[in-house]
């Protein structure tokens, strides 16, 4: 029996975010990774495939993850209307977006005039050559790609469009289904659960492969080749840095009121790892859990965010367009802006579905100047040394355009709680690193309905699945 004398129970402790000391780790990992390129080059070369497994294995995970998300997002809302608009509202707005990001990449390359005075010798020209080669895809090819072998291959064949394609018809199928569905339902659940435990396993060996990774971008590439073409590199970071800054976070604050620089903030532990790996892929499945944390139903994230990662290029139409003029002015054949336009809308076009894969951006303007401008190729292996530190840009503006575009999506389409994006940006909701996982329920807390009044059984099951005292 207690009295008014007796002291109050103890609070429970709050359990440790051991992931802080492993971001903390990467930063550290990248510091030395760039120290032992520079002292120890050739050992550091060696090093390049503990950067590629890590990137394999998170790109192991992609299609689980995007098949789970999709497939209960569709699946547990009543309106295939819905997704309809959702999809439609996205690529409208991603064609809007990468013109903008071309537009600028022709202001800012004209100004700077990259190129100038470099020479072309047998060697550079043999690497350009070597880029081209095999990297073109005509749209027939890019169409019938989407379509994959067999239903269960759309999940192991590592092409995301495919994946994007079987999982909407899975989806509209449980939907057409009905009740009888809710059994499926449950089930991907219970693999998604799975499938994001591994991710957050897989997530411990970032440091080893940050460290990787970047040595050995810094031991092929070496000053040398920094200081002959930091114009063209200060160039295209500072675009780049005016496409996010400037105009993705105008459109932010005034379509929706969020700050762009809290939403960075937010997803500081994405970058991080996009910059440890040069691939925008290696943080997809993150953005994906982070977004759903953020108060963003499941059917806009399933969508916009595969969609986005084949047809939001921004920095790789920005990389392109810069890359393009260098190379012309390099060889003595500066382009006319009416060749610029034919040209850059041309590789925007075949561009798609090469976001987030290291090195695809190159094999993009390889295969885009060999089918438009042939005699432009042998300059490709000018800009072959620093393509890997120019990569790094492209994935961070890729990402950040994709993060933006789901947010101004959720909103326009009615499938964002505000009130809880506020909370979690301003940190009051912290995100939960062990599970990956959106146990915020269907927003039912908040207001946020699905249509025709339903709430989605798949957040439902997620809420019921939630251990106690958590």
């Amino acid at each position: 029996m207690t009295t008014a004398h007796d002291p109050a129970p103890p609070a429970p402790a709050t359990k440790k975010d051991r992931t802080h000391y492993l971001y903390l780790a990467v930063i550290g990992a990248v510091i030395l990774g760039i120290i032992v390129g520079f002292l120890f080059p050739a050992f550091a070369v060696g090093l390049k495939p503990l950067g590629e497994a890590f990137v394999a294995l998170i790109k192991m995970m992609i299609q689980p993850v995007i098949f789970c998300t999709i497939v209960l997002g569709v699946g547990s809302v009543r309106s295939a209307a819905r997704v309809g608009k959702v999809g439609g509202l996205a690529l409208a707005y991603f064609l809007t977006m990468s013109t903008v990001a071309l537009a600028i990449g022709l202001v800012v390359g004209n100004i700077l005039k990259p190129g100038e005075g470099l020479q072309l010798n047998d060697e550079v020209a043999a690497a350009g050559k070597e880029q081209a080669a095999g990297a073109s895809e005509s749209t027939t090819d890019f169409v019938l790609g989407i379509v994959p072998d067999s239903l269960f291959s759309a999940v192991t064949s590592g092409e995301i469009l495919q994946t994007l394609l079987v999982a909407l018809l899975v989806g509209f199928a449980l939907q057409m289904m009905g009740r009888p569905a809710a059994p499926v339902i449950r089930g991907i659940e219970h693999l998604q659960r799975v499938v994001f435990r591994v991710l957050a396993m897989i997530m411990w060996a970032a440091p080893v492969g940050a460290f990787g990774a970047i040595a050995a971008v810094v031991g092929e590439t070496g000053v040398d080749a920094l200081q002959s073409l930091a114009v063209i590199m200060f160039g295209f970071y500072v675009t780049c840095a005016v496409f996010v800054f400037i105009i993705l976070g105008a459109v932010l604050k005034l379509a929706t009121g969020v700050n762009l620089f809290k939403l960075l903030r937010y997803l500081g532990r994405e970058f991080l790892l996009i910059l440890s790996t040069s691939s925008s892929e290696s943080a997809l499945p993150r953005l994906i859990a982070k977004m759903e944390h953020a108060g963003i139903d499941k059917t806009t994230v399933g969508v916009v965010v595969p969609t986005g990662y084949s047809f939001n290029l921004d920095g790789t139409a920005i990389y392109l367009t810069m890359a393009s003029l260098f190379i012309a002015s390099a060889l003595g054949d500066p382009l006319s802006i009416g060749e610029q336009i034919s040209l850059l809308v041309f590789m925007i076009i075949a561009s798609k579905g090469a976001a987030g894969v290291t090195g695809a951006g190159l094999a993009t303007l390889a295969g885009g100047l060999a089918s438009h401008r042939p005699d432009l190729v042998d300059g490709v292996g000018l800009i072959v040394g620093i393509d890997r530190f120019m990569s790094e840009a492209r994935a961070l503006t890729n990402f950040a355009g994709n993060s933006v575009a789901t947010v101004l999506i959720g909103s326009w389409t009615g499938g964002l709680d505000r009130e809880r994006l506020d909370r979690v940006l301003e940190g009051r909701e912290p995100f939960d690193e062990t599970t990956m996982l959106d146990d915020h329920g269907s927003h039912d807390d908040h207001g946020d309905h699905h249509p025709n009044g339903a709430h989605a059984p798949a957040h439902d099951h997620a809420r019921a699945e939630v251990p106690a005292g958590r």
